[in-house]
């Protein structure tokens, strides 16, 4: 078993879900923000029948192929949302909850049909669903670790056009940054890093590495920066952890590790966090009240004095 875990694949894998989960954690941020975190479940979900599909079409287990049939099945996910929403009363969370059950029972029913194919059961497609990170190979792990490098270089460089498009977004229009470029490059982004962790984290769980490091991070800091610096450290963390214990086990899936180490984060993050964590504000309400106490008339800080006979 420790013999495995300093294997150069197991040391590839654990540095390429170091890496996913920083990148996971910065496009959270962005998620968490526009109040689109349920868009990354949804498109999560959506990415699966584009990977059945590949897989179908060539007959192999190539994982750009797999990448580029998972970001497609996941952009016409993304696209049918903004139809639905645009073009009907139907609001965006609807939207979303509608195309994640379409499409992932889609992709359930197609994967069923491929794994009954001569060679299918052996495809290792299952491994989609709640991720299994010790089954990628050197290639597989170099093209997540490029693709994860490449989403936090975007994020990193446009930080600035990133804040304005979230927070002032009739300022950043008034210096001329178009939104729908904006809104175009964060869909790309989101996609991204969705396609290039499906296979390590899982379609089901992948959603729950954008959401739990960005929103364990909102409970430390007020400041959008550090925000993003926090949720990157949580979500590396996470990925790291997760698949780490995952790869003591013989064939235990990443992603439920992943998520439940993102789940000591968040549950840490809840009670000692600086910024509305639960121990905080029962601290400062303790505070309060005796701060009011002091205010009221008759009152004293020492015991009243008692009378000689008394």
């Amino acid at each position: 078993m420790m013999e495995s875990l300093f294997s150069p694949n197991t040391q590839w894998v654990l540095l390429s879900t170091l890496i996913l989960g920083m990148a996971a954690g910065m496009i959270g941020c962005l998620a968490y923000w526009k109040r689109q975190s349920l868009m990354s479940d949804a498109l999560s979900h959506a990415a699966l029948p584009g990977v059945v599909v590949a897989f179908a079409l060539t007959g192999s287990k190539n994982m750009l192929v797999m990448i580029f049939g998972a970001a497609i099945s996941a952009l016409i996910g993304a696209w049918l949302i903004h139809w639905i929403r645009t073009s009907s009363r139907i609001k965006e969370d609807t939207a979303m909850g509608i195309i994640l059950s379409v499409f992932f029972g889609f992709g359930i029913m197609m994967l069923t049909i491929v794994n009954r194919t001569s060679g299918g059961n052996q495809s290792g497609l299952d491994n989609f669903i709640f991720g299994q990170a010790a089954s990628m190979v050197q290639k597989d792990v170099t093209t997540m670790l490029s693709l994860a490098i490449l989403v936090i270089i975007v994020v990193t460089i446009a930080f600035k056009e990133w804040k304005l498009f979230l927070f002032d977004p009739d300022f950043a229009r008034g210096l001329g940054l178009s939104s729908r470029l904006m809104n175009m490059v964060y869909n790309t982004v989101l996609v991204l890093v969705i396609v290039i962790g499906i296979q390590a984290v899982g379609v089901i769980l992948m959603a729950a590495l954008l959401i739990i490091p960005a929103v364990s991070a909102r409970y430390w800091t007020n400041s959008f920066k550090w925000m993003v610096i926090l949720s990157a450290i949580f979500g590396g963390g996470s990925g790291f952890a997760g698949t780490f214990i995952s790869t003591l086990g013989k064939g235990w899936p990443t992603g439920p590790f992943i998520v439940v180490a993102s789940s000591v984060l968040f549950t840490v993050s809840l009670v000692f966090g600086s910024q509305k964590g639960l121990l905080i504000q029962a601290l400062q309400l303790r505070s309060q009240k005796r701060a009011q106490a002091e205010t009221e008339p008759g009152w004293t800080s020492s015991p009243p004095a008692v009378r000689k006979g008394e």
